[in-house]
């Protein structure tokens, strides 16, 4: 049985307090709502963990520490061994446990979990995020407490597994090709009745729209098994093949593998640039409408 993804806050609480506690990691990012077509603005969450997080627990920025600065689209992985780099330099071994959560819906927290996962390391999330630590009772800390961590030997990542899908890849795709290609994002970004942070509205054609936001209950936390199951394959995903994912910049599909993995199929990739890099070429066509 595939293990699940996800750590309980139980789970954590009891790890943390053991003789070989986990690296904890808050990864919030806040991706504010379009007012408009073309309004892209994020910034970091570092004011929100110095105002309250998990004792021990470390903040880090996806877009500074764990996207390439060079690409074209704001989330776009680095190379394999850049991610290993970083985590050396935050003073993370080969062979530590990493729990990532978050107090952005999960989704960051995915994403981290996505890298992380990808080079080898054994990382998990934190199942409901912060909100479900505090519900649960467990302390929080405030202000930037964090110990700097001293670096440990950078490692060599050595197979990464296959994790992502190009635009060049999906244009060439052939009508034939039966593996599912699922957009993560809300089902009226995906219908383009929405404002959008990118070029156009709209959605590939020939996906279909399992919305990563509705796979979590209201108080932050997985829905269960069935629910995750029912709504997969309510849109043509069994996990008999390869799930292509893909959103609007790399996030919320991301949180479709981590659902995904929950159900024990594995055996997806994300498109990393989605519809960032997608709308931005106008030869490529975007559909409107379910």
């Amino acid at each position: 049985m595939t293990p699940s993804p996800f750590i309980t806050v139980s789970e954590l609480a009891a790890a943390l307090a053991g003789t070989q506690p986990p690296v904890v990691f808050d990864a919030s990012y806040i991706l504010h709502s379009p007012a408009a077509d073309g309004d892209y603005r994020a910034e970091d969450a570092r004011a929100s963990w110095e105002a309250a997080h998990i004792p021990g627990s470390r903040y880090v920025d996806i877009q500074q520490q764990f996207s390439d600065p060079d690409a074209a689209t704001h989330y776009s992985h680095p190379e394999p061994q850049a991610v290993a780099d970083e985590l050396a330099r935050l003073g993370i071994g080969e062979h530590e446990r990493v729990v990532v959560y978050d107090t952005t819906d999960t989704m960051f927290a995915a994403r981290l979990w996505y890298l992380l996962t990808w080079i080898g390391v054994d990382a998990v999330v934190l199942d409901g995020g912060l909100a479900a630590w505090r519900a649960a009772g467990h302390p929080v800390k405030s202000g930037d407490v964090a110990t700097e961590p001293s670096p440990v030997t950078p490692w060599t990542v050595s197979a990464p597994r296959e994790a992502w899908i190009t635009k060049e890849e999906l244009v060439s795709r052939s009508e034939s090709d039966s593996r599912p290609l699922v957009c993560g994002l809300p089902a009226e970004s995906f219908a383009g009745t929405a404002a959008t942070r990118y070029s156009r509205r709209g959605h590939i054609p020939g996906s279909v729209n399992v919305s990563s936001r509705d796979l979590f209950a209201p108080d932050g936390t997985v829905r269960g098994e069935n629910e995750l199951r029912e709504a997969y394959v309510a849109n043509g995903v069994t996990g008999d093949e390869e799930v292509l994912l893909y959103c609007g910049g790399g996030i919320s599909a991301t949180a479709n593998a981590l659902t995904l993995a929950e159900l024990g199929v594995t055996a997806v990739r994300v498109y990393d640039g989605s519809l960032e890099e997608w709308s931005a070429d106008e030869s490529l066509p975007l559909e409107v409408g379910k």
